[in-house]
C-alpha cells in the first residue's frame, strides 16, 4: 500500500554495502573458495582413511572408497540430469577425464598408500606438499597458464609454511628411497591427473566428470585386483562393519564431494592455485589427526600453519 517508491528507497530494497562485499568476493574467488573445501574435505577423507586401512587394508580401502563414490555421483545426476551415468559427455571429454582418472585415482593413489606403508604417512604428506609446484610447472607447459609474481610467491610461501608443520626441527627425512619414490609418484599422479581435468573439464558438468574420473579409476582397480586374485580379501573387508563405515564417511567427503570440488575449483581458477589450496591438508589435518590418533602437536606444527595461512592470503592481493 505504499507504492513502488517506498520501495526502492526503503532499506528492504537495497543490498547493504557488506553483503555487496561478501557477494563480489564470492564471485571473483569463488574457484580459490572451492579449493579450500577441497581441502577440508580430504582432511576428513584422510583420517577416515587412514582409520579404515588400519581395519581392512589399504586396497580394500581403494575399491570400496570408489564403489560408493560412483553410487553417490551417480544418484546425484539422477536429480541433476535425469541419468545414472553422464552420457551428454562428447568422446574427448570421457577421453581425458577417463585418463586423468587412470592417472590421479588409480596410479597416483596406488603409489601414495603404497608410500604410507613404506615411509609412514607423515613423511609421505611432506613429498605430496610438491603437488601445487608439480601442477603449477606442468600447466605452464600443457596448458599455457602464466602465473603472476604475487602468486608464484603465494605458492612458494604456502608450500613452506607445509613443509615446516609436518617436517622434523631440522627438516631433514631419513627414509627408503623406494618409500620416497613411491609418495613422489602419487604427487606426480595428482598433479598430471589435475592436468588432465582441465584439459577434458572444459565447462562441463563438475558432478558429471567427477563420475567419469571415479569409473575409470574404479575400473583400473577391478582389473588389479583381478589380477592379483585378492577378491577373497576384499569380500572379507566387506564383513568389517567399522572399517566399511569408516570408508563410507571418507567417501563422502573425498571421491563424492572433495574430487567434484576439485573440478569446479579448476574451472574458476588456475590449477597451480587450486592445487595449493588444496595442499593445505597436511596443516589442516594437524589438530584432528592428534585428537583421533593421540599424536603430539609440537611448535613447528603450529609454526608452518600459520605461515602457510600467510601464503594462502598472498593469493588474494
Amino acid at each position: 500500500m505504499y507504492g513502488n517508491n517506498y520501495l526502492k528507497n526503503s532499506t528492504f530494497a537495497r543490498p547493504s554495502p557488506g553483503s555487496t562485499f561478501f557477494k563480489q568476493f564470492y564471485m571473483n574467488y569463488i574457484g580459490e573458495i572451492a579449493a579450500i573445501g577441497v581441502a577440508v574435505c580430504w582432511t576428513m577423507s584422510a583420517l577416515f582413511f587412514e582409520k579404515a586401512g588400519r581395519q581392512i587394508g589399504s586396497l580394500s580401502v581403494n575399491i570400496i572408497r570408489l564403489v560408493w563414490a560412483f553410487v553417490l555421483l551417480g544418484l546425484t545426476l539422477l536429480v541433476t540430469k535425469q541419468v545414472f551415468i553422464p552420457t551428454d559427455a562428447t568422446a574427448y571429454q570421457w577421453f581425458w577425464l577417463g585418463l586423468s582418472g587412470i592417472v590421479g585415482l588409480f596410479l597416483g593413489d596406488l603409489f601414495l598408500f603404497k608410500s604410507y606403508l613404506m615411509i609412514g604417512s607423515r613423511t609421505s604428506t611432506l613429498i605430496m606438499s610438491s603437488v601445487p609446484m608439480l601442477t603449477a610447472t606442468i600447466g605452464w607447459f600443457f596448458l599455457d597458464e602464466k602465473l603472476a609474481p604475487m602468486s608464484i610467491l603465494a605458492i612458494v610461501v604456502s608450500i613452506s609454511g607445509i613443509v615446516i608443520a609436518i617436517a622434523d626441527k631440522r627438516l631433514k627425512i631419513n627414509a627408503p628411497k623406494k618409500g620416497l619414490l613411491y609418495a613422489f609418484g602419487g604427487a606426480m599422479g595428482q598433479a598430471i591427473g589435475l592436468i588432465l581435468s582441465k584439459k577434458g573439464l572444459g565447462d562441463y558438468d563438475a558432478i558429471a566428470a567427477t563420475q567419469i574420473r571415479i569409473f575409470f579409476g574404479l575400473i583400473s582397480f577391478i582389473i588389479l585386483i583381478t589380477a592379483l586374485r585378492r577378491w577373497p580379501s576384499i569380500v572379507n573387508a566387506l564383513k568389517n562393519r567399522k572399517g566399511v563405515e569408516s570408508v563410507s564417511i571418507g567417501a563422502f567427503f573425498g571421491p563424492f564431494v572433495g574430487i567434484t570440488l576439485s573440478l569446479f575449483a579448476i574451472q574458476h581458477t588456475q590449477t597451480g592455485i587450486a592445487s595449493t589450496f588444496m595442499a593445505l591438508v597436511p596443516v589442516l589435518i594437524i589438530v584432528p589427526s592428534a585428537i583421533m590418533f593421540k599424536e603430539k602437536i609440537t611448535a613447528h606444527h603450529v609454526i608452518g600453519a600459520i605461515i602457510s595461512i600467510i601464503g594462502v592470503s598472498l593469493f588474494f592481493f
